[in-house]
């Protein structure tokens, strides 16, 4: 899964990057993209590795792609934004220090976000309508009718500055746009980078008595914030990353010391990763055994026939039945023996839904 993270320039998004993934951005990567994989942390792992004491633990990662800083005067900024075309979610860096402007910076990249879809869609219907003035077969040319009317609407949509998200669409319309990644069908998630010095400044708490920015409330996860009224940024996290990746590079006893002396606390990186994970519209599901303790990304909603396929396609064409233990379960009785002994092992076909605390072992022929 690729999580795009974009932001005008100077927005601190490539310290972000390097705070999430470790890996330093590459100057000779500043007008391409540069991407870097980000472990998921799942704390259930260290549970299955006392059980089964395995040679290997692997984790799932999320591949982040920091792509290069947007111009506020929207020159170029569809080229640019191209390079997170393939990325399930965007990350969306305002800086939030200074003399920026945030607010300013959220509706310049709707805008921008608006015109690199309207530039995919024109193109296309330039395409159709080409196509369509040549003799087809019936039933390619219904298709391509059928085609145009939707672009057709998506695009008088777009023009009235309404995304696709906020468009009443049939489900064989949104089959139609899917295949081209618009950026008004991804989740997106926006994070204030904030002062070294104030995490949390007064002015974006103060940006509601504006009357053009939402309510921001603290969330219980402390740097997390609920942007209540503004549907297209849930959810939104404030975060100075500047601090955040200097305390990162310390050693872990100038960091307490650090930490005390200034009066500052580190912000949870780990809840973030699992943030992106669950915005992006992904799950990890989990398999375990004495070579290996493993988790996997799979889409939320998937089957057991698609945890199979994320595994090896092999398993997935040779699907026989998903053995599924409880992780609870598990834990509490110490060992897999134990629960297959008390037969707690649940029998699942492919189109079973995978839950919270499956770990799961697929059973297939050759």
């Amino acid at each position: 899964m690729k999580i795009g993270l974009v932001g005008y320039q100077g927005s601190g998004k490539s310290t972000l990057f390097e705070w999430l993934t470790g890996i330093r951005p590459d100057p000779a990567l500043a007008h391409t993209a540069q991407s870097a994989m980000a472990p998921v942390p799942e704390p259930r792992v260290e549970g299955l590795a006392k059980i089964y004491h395995p040679k290997k633990i692997t984790l799932a990662s999320l591949e982040l792609v920091d792509t290069p800083g947007l111009s506020r005067t929207h020159e170029g900024n569809a080229a640019r934004l191209a390079l997170a075309r393939e990325a399930g979610c965007l990350v969306f860096v305002v800086a939030a220090f200074g003399r920026s402007d945030p607010m300013a910076d959220l509706r310049s990249f709707d805008e921008d976000l608006l015109l690199a879809d309207m530039e995919i869609v024109t193109s296309r219907m330039k395409r159709v309508e080409d196509s369509l003035r040549k003799p087809l077969p019936k039933l390619e040319h219904e298709n391509l009718l059928h085609e145009q009317a939707t672009l057709g609407k998506v695009l008088t949509s777009l023009e009235a500055g309404q995304p696709l998200r906020e468009a009443a669409m049939t489900d064989a319309e949104r089959k139609v746009t899917r295949s081209f990644r618009l950026f008004g069908e991804k989740s997106r998630v926006l994070v204030f980078n904030t002062p070294d010095d104030d995490p949390h400044p007064a002015r974006l708490a103060a940006l509601e008595e504006k009357g053009d920015s939402p309510h921001l409330c603290e969330a219980p996860s402390g740097p997390f914030r609920q942007m209540g009224t503004v549907p297209f940024f849930p959810p939104v996290i404030t975060i100075p990353a500047g601090l955040e990746l200097e305390l990162a590079r310390m050693s872990p006893e100038d960091r307490a010391e650090f930490e005390r002396e200034m009066g500052v606390g580190g912000t949870d990186r780990d809840a973030i990763l699992r943030t992106l994970l669950v915005t992006s519209g992904q799950r990890l599901f989990l398999t375990a055994g004495e070579k290996e303790v493993r988790t996997w990304l799979l889409p939320a909603g998937g089957t057991a026939l698609d945890a199979a396929a994320a595994i090896h396609s092999d398993l997935a064409r040779g699907f026989i039945r998903a053995e599924v233990i409880n992780y609870p379960d598990l834990v509490r009785l110490g060992s897999e023996r134990e629960i297959r002994s008390r037969h707690m092992i649940r029998q699942e076909p492919k189109d079973y839904v995978i839950q919270d605390d499956d770990v799961i072992l697929i059973r297939f022929s050759v």
